[in-house]
């Protein structure tokens, strides 16, 4: 039986809603998971109220005690494991494979912030008076609003709510509404470990209605930080705002991540992570392989084997051993077919496009494809840099290729369309790695590895198009979620005044050595 999911504010349900709509399997698009009560902008308000209301008292909550509730979620994500991964599939038609692996990122979010309870260091510095103490601290910046998308329905959202809470912040979360059953249960696994009511809100609610609420909740005073998971045109549209109340976002946006092949690559190596990279998940990560730029020498080559690698994976049904399943929803497929008008004359297009049917079919697929939204894995060569294809992101199954001569030409191609997320090279030359590092505009490079893929302690995050130079995860999400402050303590019994009242030290600084 499918369930009902409500927002939360203040641990309680919210009945009111301003419309239900069914959440479906995107894999078997008649099998309703859940459906999805919308709240409007009131309740998105009400919700920063509470949160606000909350925050003093979980702030005094001491450290280590948060860290201990960060560890009890951990705790919980260990022992719902399958049961949560397996919501994940079902919701939005994610491989289990891929789907254990991200819950897996919220247990080790939660080992790695455990620890920051009793770390959330600050410094004691040396003052220039005497009989005098200056100190920093990491305060919580207060009230946090976290919106986010699907795709990572639970990973993504602990890499900002678990420090968030750690720090002492109160959070009002808006989860993706086509993935509102597996956020509801995400939410319980919180609430459960000891989280205080009212110190996690959740809303469920649309676009529209949530920027007004958030819009309100600023003027009034409510929300203190915001984190966004979206697209780069919501993500402006967040950054304005947040600009407007003087406060800067933490914004993770999209990316058209680029891979080099250098003609000294290992090429079943490069074959291997731009598959994963390009068609795991269905290219619908924020990280997803955008344009393969490979160098000359070697283009034909690659292709070939890439192309044969796309045709031999198996996608398909996610409860499955498959590399992929469905787009996310009937929204992304029509994203994607909009992607897929992109292709001109120009290109050469290797396999087919298009949804998968009895008429388009694919084969060796993994059940039977009518059931959901399943698309074919493409492969364009001959992208030509101002090509829509080379510009813009496509989230999903495609990857563009095209050829280059000079590192440099490479560096400059993987800069052009202004998103700076993630990266990937591909060499055996540690010279061609370094360069690659220093010259692409990426938050994050790999080499010899895939344009996805995230541990729980290195930043996470992107720069132009991909983000305003915000970090997730490890000790540099810290800075996102607290505020420095500094003391000085003058216990002199006097007024001291810095800069002006300081000793000088004496010294001959004419002398010279006979």
């Amino acid at each position: 039986m499918a369930v009902e999911v409500l927002s939360v504010v203040g641990g309680e349900r919210v009945a009111e809603a301003v419309r239900r709509t069914p959440s479906t399997n995107p894999a078997r698009l008649s099998e309703v998971v859940g459906t999805v009560g919308s709240a409007g902008p009131d309740v998105f308000v009400r919700a920063a109220s509470v949160a606000h209301s909350a925050q003093a008292a979980w702030a005094a909550t001491p450290a280590p005690q948060r860290g201990q509730v960060i560890s009890n979620v951990g705790r919980l994500m260990t022992l719902n494991k399958e049961r949560l991964a397996a919501l994940v599939t079902a919701e939005i038609g994610k491989p289990l494979a891929e789907a254990l692996g991200e819950v897996q990122e919220i247990i080790d979010t939660c080992d790695f912030f455990l620890g920051e309870g009793r770390r959330l260091y600050g410094q004691t510095v040396p003052s220039e008076m005497p009989d005098k103490q200056l100190f920093t601290f990491r305060r919580p910046v207060g009230t946090v609003a976290v919106i986010t998308a699907g795709n990572f329905p639970v990973a993504v959202p602990s890499w900002y709510i678990v420090p968030a809470l750690l720090c002492g912040n109160t959070v009002v979360w808006k989860p993706a509404e086509y993935s509102a059953v597996v956020s509801d249960a995400f939410y319980e696994i919180f609430a459960h470990s000891g989280v205080p009511a009212g110190v996690f809100n959740v809303v469920y609610a649309d676009g529209s209605d949530t920027f007004t609420g958030l819009e309100q909740a600023l003027q009034a005073g409510l929300i203190n930080k915001v984190g966004f998971t979206g697209s780069s045109v919501v993500g402006e549209r967040i950054g304005e705002l947040c600009g407007r109340h003087l406060q800067t976002p933490c914004l993770e946006l999209g990316g058209k991540n680029p891979m080099v092949i250098t003609e000294d690559a290992d090429l079943d190596l490069a074959v291997e992570g731009a598959l994963f990279s390009g068609f795991g998940t269905a290219g619908q990560r924020c990280t997803s392989l955008g344009t393969a730029i490979v160098h000359r020498s070697v283009h034909e080559e690659f292709l070939d084997r890439f192309a044969s690698a796309v045709g031999e994976a198996a996608m398909g049904d996610p409860a499955q051993d498959v590399l992929f399943g469905p787009l996310l929803d009937a929204k992304f497929a029509a994203g994607f077919e909009k992607s897929l008008g992109w292709i001109e004359p120009h290109h050469r297009v290797l396999g087919r496009t298009g949804r998968v049917t009895a008429d388009n079919p694919r084969t060796g697929f993994v059940g039977d494809p009518s059931d959901g939204l399943f698309y074919h894995p493409v492969i364009v060569a001959g992208v030509q840099p101002d090509d829509e294809l080379f510009l813009n992101e496509t989230f999903g199954p495609i990857v563009g290729v095209t050829p280059y001569s000079e590192l440099d030409e490479a560096i400059a191609l993987g800069n052009k369309s202004g998103y700076g997320l993630s990266s990937s090279i591909y060499t055996t030359d540690p010279n061609k790695a370094f360069r690659f590092a220093q010259g692409i505009s990426a938050g994050m490079v790999s080499v010899n590895n895939s344009t996805s893929g995230a541990e729980a302690h290195l930043p996470f995050g992107g720069n132009g198009k991909s983000g305003n130079g915000s970090r997730q995860s490890g000790i540099w999400v810290l800075d996102q979620f607290t505020r420095w402050q500094s003391m000085n303590w003058d216990y002199s019994g006097k007024l001291q005044k810095a800069q002006m009242d300081t000793e000088t030290v004496e010294a001959d600084l004419s002398f010279e050595l006979p």
